[in-house]
């Protein structure tokens, strides 16, 4: 690959110059977003939750340990986990990735600060964790699977491209050179005279592949491809826990930890982006169906059990005992992005955007001050966000997940001047096309609150607009150009190209029809039978016992076929629809107060009483007082 131009701005994955992906980022510094919706959320993470997340990384010793192993203080390893270097690493990427809306003094002491610490524990030979400092440096590398030495190395990878990207410095990207160089020197193939090996947790593969793209230096894609290629062949055990069961061309089912797979399946996208192999193409996309098929929660999560924090088997999805941990949530976000970047297909958007509505967002508290770990589907009120966790891999990864969210907005293609939009909110874009004409787009909408979104194109001649129509969507979208409407209604499945020699000015509506529905869920997903979830748009909905008093929401039945009524609720949970229905609640007799079982009885039942319900986005369940709360619920 040779040196690239630098890219006009920062861009989270950058396949300008990937040779096998049909579309390019827009950097995020081109995209502004201003909606009443994701902004918000954006100036809490950026003003409080990153400020706060540093506070403790401080306090719990993470950043200590740094000096510690520089020689600063004189103090014992700080935390439960050997790879607690990773949230530091995550922090530092969220924090570089908020500086060009947030170049706050005390946020740059903070990044500053930081990666000085950083760049002092570094060893002579590039090596680089604080765990295996002093008396354990003799352990280093001899326990890939599970002590995640890799994990953390591909974290500080990635902290130290945005940190480049974003300010044009290479202080941090110095110290992940010599970090990758090490890495490089280290791991091969034995005849080569180097010592066998693959991470026990995924990271470093699309890490190395970013520096790659960032530096031009080849060894460090051919790096990633090895550890790729290495896994299955028993180097850490050769279990499903950690994918290591068969090589990845054969893969074709998420197992285990999901986390790992589907940062394990980003890389391998990375490296397809790269190379075009069709043997590694073919597996993602059996790994993308037995996921998307078989294995998604209808919030987007992964993830069913709390065992290993990992995938079961096809179908299995309870929702009480859900784990759909935050982090998996994010991972299958990157993954869906770099999938979209490949072909440009909308079902990759379509799962990105269920995702971060409903999968990654619950993970922060509405205040930008605690987080859910797990996010199940339904609770008896004892489930409740954190301010940290020991294991605090979630809360760093939002906060880069919410700071580097304009880049996920736009691609464009790399031949021809045509633009993807894959998300809506409010907010405009510069977008440069191949020809090196510059489209500035501009969104007018409410969504996901409302269906209307006015696109507003300033770019003259040719030029194609991609609209994605959500696969929510059923019965279609409509399109007007500057006030004109298409006959047809627009079905999923496509972008809606507009192809026009375009004047500035010009505009298009796409209009979709936002109303609330029911969702019901493959007959083989026993726990649901017999029940239905409802969704409006993007949103996934959920009823809390704070809404509805006075009944144990498993004792109520909503009807199928009852009409449910819209209310904007402008003070209520930061500003949200609610969705109300007539309802039924039958609770149990008193036959049932002393048993757990009893003979079907031939008549008797309980005459159902009336009931009202209140629904209530998931993404912002228990940010009151706790409660029962479920998301299906049992229908007629």
């Amino acid at each position: 690959m040779p040196e690239q131009d630098p890219p006009t701005g920062p861009v989270v994955v950058e396949t300008t110059h990937s040779p096998h992906a049909r579309l390019r980022p827009v950097p995020l510094t081109d995209v502004r977003i201003a909606d009443r919706f994701w902004e918000p959320r954006r100036a809490i993470n950026r003003e409080q939750t990153l400020a706060a997340q540093y506070r403790h990384l401080e306090e719990t010793g993470r950043i200590d340990n740094f000096r510690r192993a520089a020689g600063k203080v004189d103090k014992p390893f700080q935390g439960l986990y050997p790879f607690n270097d990773s949230d530091v690493y995550k922090w530092l990427e969220a924090a570089a990735w908020s500086l060009p809306e947030y170049p706050d003094p005390g946020m740059l002491r903070m990044i500053e600060t930081t990666i000085s610490e950083i760049a002092d524990a570094q060893e002579p030979d590039g090596y680089l964790n604080t765990y295996f400092t002093f008396e354990r440096a003799p352990e280093r590398w001899t326990n890939l699977k599970d002590k995640h030495e890799l994990y953390c190395a591909g974290h500080l990878i990635q902290a130290a491209i945005a940190h480049h990207r974003v300010t044009g410095s290479d202080r941090l990207l110095c110290v992940g050179r010599r970090f990758a160089d090490h890495i490089c020197e280290t791991f091969g193939r034995e005849v080569e005279g180097k010592r066998p090996g693959t991470p026990g947790h995924e990271e470093i593969e699309m890490a190395l592949v970013e520096l790659y793209r960032t530096t031009g230096d080849q060894r460090y894609f051919d790096q990633a491809r090895y550890f790729i290629d290495s896994r299955g062949h028993g180097l850490i055990g050769g279990g499903e826990y950690h994918q290591d069961h068969r090589p990845v061309r054969e893969q074709e089912r998420m197992t285990g930890h999901a986390v790992r797979h589907v940062y394990l399946c980003s890389g391998i996208a990375d490296v397809v982006a790269e190379s075009g192999e069709p043997a590694l193409r073919g597996a993602l996309d059996n790994l993308w169906a037995n996921m998307t098929r078989k294995q998604l929660y209808v919030s987007g999560g992964i993830g069913s059990r709390h065992d290993g924090e990992a995938f079961g088997r096809d179908y299995e999805l309870p929702n009480e005992r859900s784990y759909t941990e935050t982090c998996a949530a994010i991972g299958s976000v990157m993954w869906s992005w770099r999938m979209g970047q490949l072909d440009g297909h909308p079902r990759y958007a379509d799962v990105m955007e269920t995702t971060l509505y409903n999968a990654v967002l619950p993970g922060l508290s509405l205040d930008g001050g605690t987080y859910f770990y797990e996010n199940p589907l339904a609770d008896d009120g004892t489930h409740r966000r954190q301010p940290w966790f020991g294991c605090a891999c979630c809360p760093p990864n939002v906060a880069r997940m919410l700071a580097s969210l304009p880049g996920y907005f736009y691609s464009v293609d790399k031949e021809k001047p045509l633009v993807h939009v894959h998300l809506y909110a409010e907010g405009e874009a510069f977008v440069t096309l191949p020809d090196g004409r510059t489209a500035h787009i501009i969104q007018h909408t409410d969504y996901p609150w409302g269906g209307i979104v006015e696109v507003t194109v300033n770019v003259e001649g040719p030029f194609g607009i991609g609209l994605r129509v959500p696969d929510w969507c059923e019965e279609g979208a409509r399109i007007l150009i500057n006030g004109n409407a298409d006959p047809e209604p627009y079905l999923p499945g496509d972008y809606q190209f507009e192809n026009e020699a375009w004047r500035p000015g010009a505009r298009i509506m796409l209009i979709l029809p936002l109303r609330p529905r029911l969702v019901e869920c493959h007959p083989h997903v026993a726990e649901n039978t017999g029940k239905v979830a409802l969704m409006r748009g993007p949103l996934l909905y959920c009823f809390e016992e704070t809404d509805n008093p006075g009944f144990d929401l498993r004792d109520a039945t909503v009807n199928r076929a009852a009409v449910w009524r819209e209310s904007y609720r402008k003070e209520l949970l930061g500003g949200i629809v609610t969705l109300t229905v007539d309802a039924e609640v039958t609770p149990p007799s008193e036959a049932w107060e002393d048993r757990l079982y009893r003979t079907v009885p031939v008549a008797g039942a309980l005459e159902p009483r009336p009931a009202f319900l209140t629904a209530i986005p998931y993404y912002a369940w228990a940010n009151r007082e706790p409660g029962r709360m479920a998301v299906w619920m049992r229908a007629r």
